[in-house]
């Protein structure tokens, strides 16, 4: 028997990338999914209802259960009936994996109005939308006296967490967010019976992560690929069973190693009775130690590159500028 048998499980953006090696992992496991995928292009626009259909007729082809959902999830009619057809076709609900998203690539300067409110909307009031929805059901099944295991898997990444990419303000900002709000429905959902976590894959290969320097190289055949999307599918298949106990937690996923975010920790501090003068704070948080955004990034990402990742990182910023500046 699977992990995930006799669950139900709704994943957002399954058609491709991250979200397509869960559902097919999920199913795998014993779950039955809904599929939902537009088959949107990296930057949100067209749509292709043959993506998500795929993925159910590769899990029907494996013997496993699944249905399609072309419903976008900024659309907030469109995330009720996601839940409904989770419910409709399978008789209930006990798990969302917020995958959805696309991408923007633009310099602050360069970015328009609509390309931010774009990403922020599939990212951020995606994942509230359709966890609003799930969450609604959950409690309507919990008054009802159902007493089962339900959980709520968000999908963040290294970009705005670990390692803000430049030209990705939008992105980096979605995912900060969504992360901040994974701490908080874990807070509200609890007395429901609901486990609320987030995934954060670092480093994997999918469309919208392909321009990042090292990404597209490949092992030699049959050797692991840390970079393969289905490395993050255990993990969220992990917070999805009904066995876990994590709620609240952030996972950060980069191939085999799977570490737990601290957040905003605190750090060094100074401190006094009484208002500080700018001349006082100026000599006291000078001393300070402080990390350089562009060391962290350069440190995030040179493993994957080797001796030469700084300049690599330096190049690839100084290129993305000139395209898309």
């Amino acid at each position: 028997m699977g992990t995930l048998e006799g669950r139900v499980a709704l994943i957002t953006g399954a058609g491709r990338g991250i979200g397509r090696e869960e559902a097919l992992f999920f199913a795998k496991e014993g779950a039955k999914v809904v599929v939902n995928d537009p088959g949107v292009e990296i930057d949100g626009t067209g749509g292709d209802g043959a993506v998500a259909h795929s993925v159910v007729e590769e899990i029907v082809a494996a013997g496993g259960q699944a249905v399609a959902n072309l419903d976008d999830v900024t659309d907030w009619h469109g995330a009720e009936r996601m839940v409904a057809t989770a419910v409709e076709t399978f008789g209930d609900l006990h798990v969302v994996v917020n995958n959805a998203g696309i991408e923007r690539v633009r310099s602050l300067v360069a970015t328009s109005e609509e390309e931010f409110d774009a990403v922020i909307a599939v990212h951020l009031k995606g994942s509230f939308a359709v966890s609003r929805f799930a969450a609604r059901h959950w409690r309507e099944q919990y008054d009802l006296g159902a007493r089962v295991d339900r959980s709520l898997v968000n999908t963040a990444s290294g970009s705005g967490l670990l390692n803000p990419l430049p030209l990705h303000t939008s992105y980096a900002a979605a995912k900060a967010g969504i992360a901040a709000m994974t701490t908080v429905h874990a807070l509200e959902l609890g007395g429901y019976g609901v486990r609320v976590n987030c995934l954060s894959p670092s480093m994997a290969r999918t469309r919208l992560t392909m321009e990042v320097p090292g990404m597209s190289e490949r092992p030699a055949p049959g050797a692991f690929d840390p970079f393969h999307p289905a490395a993050s599918a255990p993990v969220a298949a992990y917070l999805a069973a009904a066995g876990c106990p994590l709620t609240g937690q952030v996972l950060t996923v980069r191939g085999g190693d799977v570490m737990v975010n601290k957040g905003w920790s605190p750090g060094p501090r100074v401190a006094k009775e009484g208002l500080w003068t700018v001349g006082e704070l100026a000599a006291e948080l000078e001393r300070l130690p402080y990390d350089d955004p562009f060391d962290r990034l350069a440190q995030a990402l040179g493993g994957a590159l080797g001796g030469e990742g700084r300049e690599r990182i330096r190049a690839m910023i100084d290129a993305a500028l000139a395209e898309h500046g």
